[in-house]
């Protein structure tokens, strides 16, 4: 009995320039804050300190490698995101390429998979607002879901309104992020950078899988890209401003992290604070922790309208209940999708807080689930985009980088296999109840 539902063929170039006619109501300065922030985002409070302890000075190697990865991944995206605005987003793409079963999973993956990184995303805003004004840290639960409720009520305005707000959010991570970094070059001591790799090269392929966290986020911009004014131009530029900001931005904080706070010592929960207390003393830590809540709320912003919009793409295309599907459609608010993501996050962030599961281990969780989507969403795009062109070679590119992440992400992706399995369960499960019908 197969176990895959026949492959769709791609479609035509007309159907694909219809795609294109589609305008929402999002410029080319609030798309690029929003790419902006769901890929720098929370990474910065945490990343280059986990970075650092798994791999010494070498993570800066890690860094510099992940941004060059960045490239071809975010012009994938890019390319099929301009040719095919869908609310499905990667769904979409592995569906016109690969078929339902596989469009399925990718759902899945993202849906329930990525939504590991929420309650990290929480955690973090709690841990930097309470390190920062010196509260009790029971609060981080309660701070954490403060941001998420807060997001959720934004998200049900739509993208008109969380748009605006998200060009304020980045432009204000995008200077906080110079100030630290300035901040810390006259506190630089070269001597931390020796030696250069403590850890070996294993170490810095654990940076490289911790790092995908801080790529993450191409993807999740491809679902609302129909609500964009003009997408085959607006899209391709929003991603090249990002990623120049994202791949400087980080590879200058993981430098400085290195420079001023060293790698000998494991980073505690709040490393952007420790860097800014050692070279902003007195107000640093409570600039960060002020800054780091509006961070986490740009980040939230960014990607529960993404999440919304699947959503309700999978009830349209019956990988949900189809009561979900409302509001798939461009320039409409998918509340209905909206609703079920909150009821997920409700388990996920009470399992994370009431459990007290490690930082680390949800973050895999997260990136393991990325490492799938991209894995399938590159190969999809090799398929859909026109041979030889920079859209098609950059997936090529991506298809054989992405082989080397599924190697290092290893056990992890034991959740995105899963949740694969479930999606050939349905197929089955529909085949059977179609031919008991057909019979009928």
């Amino acid at each position: 009995m197969p176990t895959s539902e026949p492959v769709a063929t791609p479609s035509p170039a007309p159907d694909a320039d219809a795609a294109l006619t589609r305008h929402g109501s999002i410029g080319l300065a609030p798309a690029s804050a929003l790419y902006i922030a769901a890929v720098l985002g929370t990474g910065i409070l945490v990343l280059p300190g986990l970075a650092a302890d798994a791999a010494g000075p070498a993570a800066v190697l890690a860094v510099a490698a992940v941004v060059l990865l960045s490239i071809p991944l975010a012009g994938t995206f890019a390319a099929l995101a301009a040719r095919y605005p869908d609310a499905g987003g990667v769904a979409t793409f592995v569906r016109l390429a690969l078929g339902e079963t596989a469009a399925r999973a990718t759902g899945y993956w993202f849906f329930f998979g990525v939504a590991f990184g929420a309650p990290v995303v929480a955690s973090l805003g709690g841990e930097n607002v309470v390190a920062a004004l010196g509260l009790p840290r029971g609060l981080v639960p309660v701070i954490g879901l403060a941001f998420l409720v807060a997001t959720f009520i934004l998200a049900a305005f739509g993208l008109r309104v969380s748009g605006t707000v998200q060009l304020v959010l980045s432009a204000l991570l995008v200077v906080i992020v110079v100030i630290v970094v300035a901040s810390a070059v006259p506190a630089a001591e070269p001597a931390q950078f020796a030696p250069f790799l403590p850890h070996g090269w294993a170490g810095v392929g654990v940076a490289i899988s911790l790092f995908v966290w801080a790529v993450a986020g191409w993807e999740a911009v491809t679902h609302i890209a129909a609500e964009f004014r003009n997408p085959s131009r607006t899209i391709p530029l929003a991603t090249a401003i990002a990623v120049g900001v994202v791949g400087v931005a980080y590879l200058a904080l993981q430098i400085a992290t290195i420079a001023v706070l060293g790698a000998d010592e494991p980073s505690s929960a709040v490393p952007l604070i420790d860097l800014v207390a050692i070279t902003l003393p007195g107000v640093g830590p409570l600039i960060v922790g002020i800054i780091a809540g509006i961070v986490v709320v740009g980040v939230l912003n960014a990607y529960l309208p993404a999440f919304a919009n699947l959503g309700a793409s999978l009830g349209r295309d019956g990988h949900l209940p189809r009561w979900f599907a409302k509001g798939a459609d461009a320039g409409e608010v998918p509340r209905r999708a909206l609703a079920l993501f909150a009821a997920l996050m409700v388990i996920y962030v009470g399992a994370f807080f009431a459990f007290r599961i490690d930082l680390a281990t949800f973050i895999l969780i997260h990136t393991s689930s990325m490492v799938a989507i991209y894995t399938v969403g590159t190969f999809a795009a090799v398929r859909l985009l026109p041979r030889f062109s920079v859209g098609w070679w950059m997936a090529l590119v991506s298809v054989v980088l992405c082989a080397g992440l599924v190697v290092l992400a290893g056990w992890h992706l034991v959740l995105p296999a899963g949740f694969a399995v479930v999606a050939i369960a349905v197929t089955v499960i529909r085949r059977a109840r179609a031919r008991r019908t057909a019979r009928a």
